[in-house]
């Protein structure tokens, strides 16, 4: 990209940020950060569902299987079973018991605290080497567990992005993940990125977005012109 649009593009960028914060807040990381497998987890689980089927699915397969190493023993069929309600159960299981059984031959435990003490292009490869983890899956683990710089793409960040053409309208959410990552100053990436999920949520809809409502419509090319 030309220097001049790459100068462009980040003072959209920074415009949409105090907008939305201005709009939803300043989002902060907690104190404590969740496990980085608990998350890896979690994440997986959220794939093709909604959050609260993923929430549910996360709490009874810990409240059958404590432990993850209870999880790994355990039968697949049992584990399908607790998870059943987040979708997709056959695959979503076979994937985390072999993430499991991959990162307990690596590490020799159950745990992945040691992604935190990794360089941040390190600890993203070890991720996407886990069958399953994709681009998303890893940056969320890495911005919310690891306090790293990076960018997860979900299908509302994609699609405002798209319209308010900070990336090209046919842009595959994995080349997001890089053109976005790169454009996104690292210290707003996580209030960037919650914030523009908020927004998708409650303005920005698939269908019939709210553009008369919507705090970003100044700066977006397809404001009123969406064919809902």
């Amino acid at each position: 990209m030309p220097r001049k649009e790459v100068r462009e593009q980040g003072a959209t960028i920074e415009w949409l940020d105090r907008r939305l914060v201005e709009e939803y807040g300043d989002p902060v990381p907690p104190a404590k950060r969740p496990d980085p497998l608990d998350e890896l987890i979690l994440t997986v689980l959220s794939q093709n569902t909604n959050d609260r089927n993923r929430d549910r699915a996360y709490g009874e397969l810990r409240r059958r299987f404590p432990t993850w190493a209870a999880v790994l023993a355990a039968p697949r069929a049992e584990v399908e079973d607790a998870i059943r309600v987040g979708g997709l159960a056959r695959r979503k299981s076979l994937r985390i018991q072999r993430m499991l059984g991959v990162i307990a031959e690596r590490e020799g435990a159950l745990r992945l605290g040691r992604l935190r003490r990794m360089p941040t292009p390190a600890a993203r490869e070890y991720l996407l080497s886990l069958s399953g983890v994709g681009e998303k899956t890893a940056a969320i683990v890495l911005l919310f567990s690891c306090g790293r710089p990076a960018f997860p793409v979900d299908t509302h960040v994609l699609r405002l992005t798209r319209r308010l053409g900070l990336i090209p309208v046919r842009t595959t959410a994995d080349k997001a993940h890089a053109l976005l990552g790169a454009a996104v100053p690292e210290e707003m990436m996580y209030r960037f990125h919650l914030n523009l999920i908020a927004h998708g949520r409650g303005i920005c809809h698939p269908r019939k977005p709210e553009c008369a409502r919507c705090c970003l419509r100044k700066k977006c090319p397809c404001a009123f012109r969406i064919d809902g």
